[in-house]
C-alpha cells in the first residue's frame, strides 16, 4: 500500500477540508494538495523510474509536504535531509543514496507542480518509502531503510500509545520536517486533519504560542530544549495554552525540573516518545495519562523514564552475549516489530551489526522496572544530543585533527540547561607549550575549520587544551575520565 493513498482518500471524501496552513493562512485544501502532489509526481516520473530516490534539502515550508507527497505519489522514495547540515554533509548523503534529483527550495516544487498529473502509483508495502540518514559511530551517516509498512505501523502506534487525532486536529511543524516532525505527518494525514507550517519555517516560541491561539487543538513534536523555551515564554507572557492539545517530546533527555515547569505552563498535555531512525518514533512512550497520574507512588520515577514499549514492538534489554537481563539490571535496548527498518542502505556490515537474530540493537543502555517502564542510562556509542540534534564525537574529532597543530582530540558532551548537551573538545597540541595569545588564535582557527566542514551546531562550544588524553591498556581514550574532569569543582 502506498501511504499517500490516505491523501487521495481525503481529497475524494473531503475535498474542501483544509490540509495545510502557512502560519494562520489557509494554504491548501485536500483537493488542492492532492492535485499538486499528482502534478509533482508527473514531473518526477518524466525523468525517474519507479523506486528511485529523490532528496529534499530545504527548510520547513508548505511546499516541503507537497514534495514528499509528490515523491510517494510517483512511486519513488524520499531522502529528507536536514537543511542545517554543512554542504559537504548534504553532498555525501545525496551521493550515498544515489538520489538523481534534489529538491532544495520551494521554487523547485513550484516548477515540478507544472507537470502533468499522474495517477496514484501502487506500492508494495515493503517498498522503500523514506531513506532516513542517521549518523553512525564513525561519523559517516547511514541510511535507515523505512518501508511503507514501517511507516504505517509507526502511524498506527501513535493513536494507540501517544494520542488520538481528532478530525479538527492540527499538526504543527516547528521542528524539522526532515526528521521526527515530518515522520509524524501521517498521523494527521490519515485522519484528514490539517497541518500547520510556521511562517518562520522553524521554532520561535512567540510564534508557536500565537499559532496555538489561532488554530486550537494543536499537537506537535518538539525536542526538550524547545519545550523548555516554550514553557518559559508562556509563563513570562501569561499566554493561554487553551489551543494546545499535545506536545510530544523526544530526541534527547528531558530534565525533571524542566518537565515540571512545562507542566506548570501547559498542564497535563505532554507525552514522551523514545525512538531512533531505525525504529522511527516507536520504541517506548510515556503517555499523557502517565504524565497526569500524580497519585501514583512512583510518579516522579516514571517521569524520569521513557515509558512503556509501543504496542507495535517488543522491547528487551540484553547483555553483550545476547542474554535477556532481568528487571532492574542494565542492558542494551533491543527492539523488534514491523516498524523496524530492513537495514542500512548499501551497508551490509552496519546492518549485520545492528540487526541480529531478528532484533535491532539500539546501542542505548537502560534499565526496565518490574512494571515495564524503561529508563535510559547511557548511550553506548557516545552520542551527544544538543538541541534535539544528534552529534557523534568522531565526526568532530576528525575535523579537529585536520589542523596541523593538533596531535590528538577527543570530544564529549556536557550537560547544558538550554541545549540538553553541549560539545566540549579536549585537544592535545603537537608543540607542548603555547602562549595564551597563541591558544586564543588556535581556538578561532579550529572554529573556522569546523564551520568549513560540519554543521554549525556540531562545533565545540569549549576547547580544553591538555597535555595528554587518559587511555586504557588498549590505547583507547577513556571518555568517562574526561567527563569526570568537567564535573570536578
Amino acid at each position: 500500500m502506498n501511504l499517500v493513498a490516505w491523501l487521495d482518500r481525503a481529497a475524494r471524501a473531503n475535498p474542501a477540508a483544509p490540509a495545510i496552513f502557512h502560519g494562520r493562512r489557509r494554504w491548501a485544501s485536500y483537493s488542492e494538495l492532492a492535485g499538486r502532489a499528482a502534478a509533482v509526481a508527473g514531473a518526477l516520473r518524466a525523468e525517474l523510474a519507479p523506486g528511485e530516490r529523490v532528496a529534499i534539502a530545504m527548510p520547513n515550508d508548505p511546499a516541503y509536504l507537497v514534495a514528499l507527497y509528490g515523491i510517494w505519489w510517483a512511486g519513488l522514495a524520499a531522502v529528507p535531509v536536514n537543511a542545517k547540515l554543512h554542504a559537504k554533509e548534504i553532498d555525501f548523503i545525496v551521493a550515498d543514496s544515489g538520489a538523481r534529483r534534489v529538491i532544495a527550495a520551494p521554487a523547485d516544487v513550484e516548477r515540478l507542480a507544472r507537470g502533468t498529473p499522474l495517477p496514484l502509483a501502487d506500492a508494495d508495502p515493503q517498498a522503500l518509502a523514506w531513506l532516513f540518514y542517521t549518523s553512525g559511530t564513525t561519523g559517516r551517516p547511514k541510511g535507515a531503510m523505512l518501508s511503507h509498512r514501517n511507516l504505517a505501523q509507526m502511524t498506527f502506534s501513535y493513536s494507540l500509545d501517544v494520542d488520538a487525532v481528532p478530525a479538527t486536529g492540527r499538526l504543527l511543524h516547528a521542528a524539522p520536517l526532515s526528521h521526527g516532525s515530518g515522520l509524524y505527518n501521517f498521523t494527521h494525514l490519515a485522519k484528514a486533519a490539517a497541518q500547520v507550517v510556521p511562517e518562520s519555517g522553524g521554532f520561535d516560541a512567540a510564534e508557536v504560542l500565537d499559532l496555538l491561539e489561532a488554530h486550537g487543538d494543536v499537537s506537535f513534536f518538539a525536542a526538550p530544549t524547545m519545550v523548555k523555551r516554550l514553557a518559559d515564554a508562556a509563563i513570562q507572557s501569561g499566554a493561554s495554552s487553551n489551543g494546545l492539545r499535545t506536545i510530544v517530546y523526544g530526541g534527547g533527555p528531558m530534565y525533571l525540573a524542566d518537565l515540571e515547569r512545562a507542566t506548570q505552563a501547559f498542564g497535563h498535555r505532554l507525552a514522551q516518545i523514545y525512538g531512533q531512525g531505525e525504529s522511527p518514533m516507536t520504541i517506548t512512550a510515556l503517555s499523557r495519562q502517565h504524565h497526569a497520574d500524580v497519585a501514583h507512588p512512583r510518579h516522579r520515577e516514571r517521569l524520569s523514564s521513557v515509558g512503556l514499549p509501543h504496542s507495535v514492538v517488543q522491547v528487551t534489554l540484553r547483555d553483550p552475549s545476547g542474554r535477556q537481563v532481568p528487571a532492574g539490571e542494565v542492558g542494551e535496548v533491543c527492539v523488534r516489530g514491523d516498524v523496524v527498518m530492513s537495514g542500512y542502505w548499501n551497508n551490509p556490515e552496519a546492518t549485520a551489526g545492528a540487526l541480529r537474530a531478528g532484533w535491532l540493537w539500539t546501542g542505548d543502555l537502560g534499565v526496565m522496572d518490574a512494571d515495564g517502564f524503561l529508563t535510559l542510562k547511557d548511550r553506548s556509542k557516545d552520542l551527544i544530543v544538543s538541541g534535539g540534534s544528534n552529534i557523534y564525537p568522531r565526526e568532530v574529532e576528525e575535523v579537529l585533527l585536520r589542523h596541523p597543530a593538533v596531535a590528538e582530540a577527543s570530544v564529549v558532551g556536557r550537560a547544558d540547561p538550554e541545549w540538553g548537551e553541549s560539545v566540549v573538545a579536549f585537544v592535545v597540541l603537537r608543540e607542548a607549550s603555547a602562549s595564551a595569545h597563541e591558544i586564543e588564535g588556535l581556538r578561532l582557527e579550529l572554529d573556522r575549520l569546523c564551520l568549513e566542514h560540519i554543521a554549525r551546531f556540531k562545533r565545540p562550544k569549549e576547547y580544553r587544551f591538555v597535555q595528554g588524553l587518559p587511555k586504557n591498556n588498549y590505547g583507547k581514550v577513556v571518555k568517562s575520565e574526561l567527563r569526570a574532569t568537567m564535573a570536578a569543582p
